[in-house]
């Protein structure tokens, strides 16, 4: 698979993620792929575990993707998840086996307050 395919591959499956379209968002799988949340200390086995994972997760969920950088079989995906409107800043590492995600990691920041000892230095984005 090209990196064209991929990262229309990739495309697809954030806007399923954000429209919640749980068929869609989940073709990106292989059947055994893994799933790790290493802030939360979880592992998802399985593409359908991973779905099931996520239909069961109650909040409303939007997905505004920022970027996405990669080639070959390694893909990294920054956005933004609200969870019922408030803003996790996430990175998903997608590692690509024939042509499907075989393990995917996700890391969750949450925003925090600008520091006053560096205000003088810095542009604020948002």
């Amino acid at each position: 698979m090209d990196d064209r395919t991929v990262r229309a591959a990739l495309e697809r499956h954030w806007q399923a993620s954000d429209a919640s379209d749980f068929e869609v968002e989940h073709e990106i799988y292989r059947e055994d792929a893994v799933l790790d949340y290493p802030q939360s200390g979880e592992r998802i086995r399985g593409r359908r575990n991973i779905q099931e994972s996520r239909r069961a997760q109650p909040n409303t969920k939007r997905f505004t993707v920022r970027r996405m950088i990669g080639g070959g079989d390694l893909w990294i995906t920054e956005f933004v998840l609200s969870y019922d409107g408030v803003p996790s800043y996430t990175v998903s590492i997608m590692e690509f086996r024939e042509g499907l995600v075989a393990h995917e990691t996700q890391y969750f920041a949450d925003r925090f307050d600008p520091s006053p000892s560096r205000a003088h230095l810095v542009e604020r984005t948002s």
